[in-house]
């Protein structure tokens, strides 16, 4: 197998209190950054409404897309550049008659370039009633899946196991979350399916150290808890990076040349294996010692 450190003997046990640290400042930050900006950034996918995307023939500024929505009595519509040159993303949230909603913006398209001047490339709408279902299943398909994790774990290592692993499941969606927050990228359907993808990934991550630190536990007896969680850690290490690693390079790929529309799905992608990878190492081990340690007091 490939070595990228050999012999790794790295005191990651003895560091977990900075670790613990960092990852309370950054929930923090998140925090305070849903709390400052009025919640999560929903796409049109849960708040309802029409997303439309245009192609203009000819140079177009933002502001004259923004006056032709004006005239329609949508100004409050978010307009931003998207993909190719004079190429806009025009959301109106909100929708109730999406048909004469999609009439008026053409309309007033056409007085910007011309009826010919411009071309629709993508146009979807979603009812507020279908967008709150829809926010609804997103929440609950995220806690289910936590829940089937707690019971799989619970079964094949230990309660104290699901526990660790629930920990550093919800550390790291709450870091991607914020991180969310803190650009002020929406959420959207693609971004909820990444957000599925890390616990997956970070999941796997974590049982590949569990399942190295149960060895342990049975064959070193002679060795502290810690000492076992931080040599477990250590013999994995380099299966940890090369994994991680290629799977980095593939995502940061599939950012750069993917196109706008999977772009959030990639970064999102791109902080979630860097926080799993994170998290498996200083997030779930750490509650595994900590537990072990309670247990131990009480047991005297």
């Amino acid at each position: 197998m490939l070595e990228i450190i050999k012999n790794s003997n790295i005191d990651f046990v003895g560091k977990r209190k900075i670790a613990l640290t960092i990852s309370a400042i950054l929930i923090l930050f998140g925090i305070f950054s849903l709390i400052f900006r009025g919640g999560i950034h929903y796409s049109i996918d849960f708040e309802g409404g029409s997303l439309i995307q245009v192609r203009f023939d000819t140079d177009v500024q933002v502001a004259q897309v923004r006056d032709a929505m004006t005239t329609i009595g949508k100004g409050d519509a978010i307009i931003q550049r998207f993909g190719d040159e004079n190429e806009f993303l025009i959301r109106i949230k909100s929708v109730e008659n999406a048909d004469e909603n999609t009439a008026a913006v053409q309309s007033a398209l056409s007085a910007i370039n011309g009826e010919d001047g411009y071309e629709i490339r993508r146009s979807e709408t979603v009812g507020p009633k279908i967008g709150k279902e829809l926010r609804g299943d997103a929440l609950s398909a995220i806690l289910i899946a936590m829940l089937g994790i707690v019971i799989y774990i619970s079964i094949r290592f230990q309660f104290m196991y699901a526990i660790g692993a629930l920990v550093a499941l919800v550390h790291d969606v709450l870091i991607v979350l914020g991180t969310f927050s803190e650009l002020n990228m929406e959420i959207s359907l693609t971004v909820i399916a990444a957000f599925l993808t890390i616990v997956g990934y970070s999941l796997n991550d974590t049982i590949v150290v569990f399942d190295r630190i149960r060895e342990n536990v049975n064959t070193m007896r002679r060795e502290t808890y810690k000492n076992v969680v931080n040599i477990s850690i250590n013999e994995t290490l380099n299966r940890t990076l090369i994994t991680s690693g290629t799977t980095l390079l593939a995502v940061i790929t599939l950012y750069a040349i993917g196109g706008e529309v999977i772009r959030p799905f990639a970064f999102a992608l791109i902080i979630g294996v860097l926080i799993g990878t994170y998290s498996s190492i200083f997030i779930a081990s750490p509650i595994l010692i900590a537990w072990q340690g309670r247990q131990a007091k009480k047991a005297k």
